[in-house]
């Protein structure tokens, strides 16, 4: 442990950084973002006291300073929205048990303020159709090459029959495939897990690597762009949304929308929510459990729809 109190907020902000990379192992995304909202704080307490911030000042923030910092942050033109002040507000917390456990700073008067109520909104899965018509339009799609829309089927038959995440596709390497009965996956926090493959992802993949133009090395990314590079998980959305436009779908159609809905089809099949939190990779059962919410809610427009006494 370092000696309580010495050297500056922003040398332990750079610390702590490290900590998520490389022992954490939090993604770049979630890095980026912990230390722009923690720099943000910094800067306005620095602006608020009138001089750079020790360790030592930071066990004195007083809950007082952190609502104001909030309540800043709600305002002007670039006003947070309430769930982004929440997950500001979470950064900030865990920056303050960083401090604690690895400087000996600790500051009790930040786990006193509450954050904004957030209406928890339910996961927005496609149905079965949708998802059928969304991977059969991007497998004739006549418009791009032959090895192109066997990727991009290859890609939205993976997201929906392994409940995988857009990076979590993308990771696959050529010596993944042809794949195996299950595959291994390492998802956010480093955490990994494993998920069966179905036949109809198989041979998904396997007619994609039959049209393939590229010769891959065995650790390089199995799914490529048009002109050879790895496949971008913006790539992904763009094809998504085009595809839903097509459809006339709802703009709630997002790659994601395939993760949900191979939640909610095993649930809605008789499936053990617990499996479904292994197969999803959630660190939490109470994130999976969201799901029967929306399987009920799914029950119930059936039930409205097809009831002669609805």
């Amino acid at each position: 442990m370092t000696t309580p109190g010495v050297g500056s907020a922003r040398q332990a902000l750079t610390a702590w950084l490290a900590y998520l990379t490389l022992e954490r192992r939090a993604s770049p995304r979630t890095v980026r973002a912990y230390g722009d909202n923690v720099l943000a704080y910094l800067n306005f307490l620095e602006r608020h006291r009138g001089e750079a911030l020790t360790l030592a000042a930071m066990s004195e923030i007083t809950a007082a300073d952190l609502r104001g910092y909030l309540a800043f942050r709600r305002q002007g033109d670039d006003a947070l929205a309430p769930r982004s002040i929440s997950q500001a507000l979470s950064s900030i917390r865990a920056f303050h048990r960083f401090l604690d456990l690895r400087h000996g700073v600790a500051n009790a008067a930040v786990d006193l303020v509450r954050g904004p109520r957030l209406k928890v909104g339910l996961p927005r899965p496609v149905s079965e159709d949708q998802a059928r018509d969304l991977i059969t339009e991007a497998a004739e799609d006549t418009e791009r090459e032959p090895w192109e829309t066997a990727r991009d089927e290859a890609v939205l038959t993976l997201l929906w029959g392994c409940g995988l995440r857009i990076s979590e596709a993308l990771s696959l390497i050529r010596r993944d495939a042809p794949l195996a009965a299950a595959l291994r996956i390492t998802g956010k926090g480093g955490k990994t897990r494993i998920v069966p493959v179905l036949d109809a992802v198989k041979t998904a993949i396997d007619a994609y690597l039959d049209e393939l133009p590229f010769a891959l090395g065995p650790d390089e990314p199995l799914f490529r762009a048009k002109r050879g590079g790895p496949l971008s998980p913006r790539h992904v959305q763009g094809l998504v949304q085009t595809l839903r436009g097509r459809l006339g779908l709802s703009d709630r159609v997002t790659p994601h929308a395939f993760r949900h809905a191979f939640a909610t089809h095993l649930l809605g099949a008789g499936a053990d929510l617990r499996a479904i939190q292994d197969l999803l990779g959630h660190a939490s059962l109470s994130t999976t459990q969201r799901y029967t919410q929306v399987d009920a809610a799914g029950l119930l427009a059936a039930y409205q729809a097809a009831h002669p006494k609805a």
